[in-house]
């Protein structure tokens, strides 16, 4: 079994307990906020929240890519990272993008975000987001705003199929281009002077 399988099992392993906790300790389902900002009726909470997920998920990860491509913080957090993307086929990425988006959204949003709060459930879903490298604390910031929107999202529709949505499309799309784009390979020493022929 490879390591990557086993996070895999370990994302679900953790939306399993967090949707027991919710059910049995909250008596709520982890799919369902409350008290959302929005009135809905359930189907057109999910449909809205789903649309609403897969819209933000894809302009964070076009945001994203302007970013690494404009940025050099940005690029080094890409540099960063890309290890732990390379070495992965599609079909994993799919794998994982979908695992972490189910497990990480069941517990930081529909276990977390109604019993500790908005903010400091996003605050934890930043520091649990460690790498190593000069970029830490940008990912950790980049991870905390990204738990604000997503718990915001799930205020808002009341459904947690949007946050799973954005999650899943940010996690499988990043993924991909972190393999795919190598923000160093474009660099060269005193900007390209060395590299020319004569």
């Amino acid at each position: 079994m490879t390591r990557w399988s086993v996070v895999a099992i370990a994302y679900s392993l953790l939306a399993a307990v967090s949707a027991w906790l919710s059910e049995y300790w909250q008596n709520r389902s982890v799919f369902a906020f409350n008290d959302p900002w929005l009135k809905l009726d359930s189907l057109s909470a999910h449909c809205f929240s789903a649309t609403l997920g897969l819209c933000v998920g894809v302009m964070s990860v076009f945001g994203t890519k302007l970013l690494v491509r404009r940025f050099e913080f940005a690029a080094r957090l890409h540099a960063d990272l890309r290890p732990l993307a390379l070495s992965l086929s599609s079909p994993m990425v799919a794998v994982l993008a979908a695992s972490s988006a189910i497990g990480e959204e069941f517990a930081f949003r529909g276990l977390l975000l109604p019993w500790i709060g908005q903010v400091p459930q996003a605050l934890l879903f930043g520091l649990l987001h460690q790498t190593s490298g000069s970029s830490r604390w940008v990912w950790m910031a980049w991870a905390t705003l990204g738990g604000l929107v997503l718990g915001a999202m799930y205020q808002l529709s009341g459904s947690l199929v949007g946050p799973i949505v954005a999650h899943a499309v940010i996690n499988g799309l990043t993924l991909q281009f972190l393999k795919q784009y190598d923000p160093c390979s474009g660099k060269r020493p005193l900007g390209g002077l060395l590299g020319q022929r004569s």
